[in-house]
């Protein structure tokens, strides 16, 4: 069997409609996707205070 033409015998699945997600499925992804931007967003706060934090060290410092 040719290198080129393996892939051809195979039944086309990616052609097939996929089923869809159900509304339980739905609204639990939703809720992981708002913890995970929550978790993000506090994590950039958090990397902004200490970046502030360094920010004013480092201005006592020279002053």
């Amino acid at each position: 069997m040719s290198m080129l033409t393996q892939g051809f015998e195979r039944p086309l699945a990616w052609a097939e409609r996929p089923k869809r997600i159900s509304r339980e499925r739905k609204t639990q992804l939703k809720r992981v996707a708002l913890r995970a931007v929550a978790v993000l967003t506090m994590g950039s706060v958090l990397t902004a205070l200490i970046a502030l934090k360094t920010a004013i060290y480092v201005w006592h410092l020279h002053a």
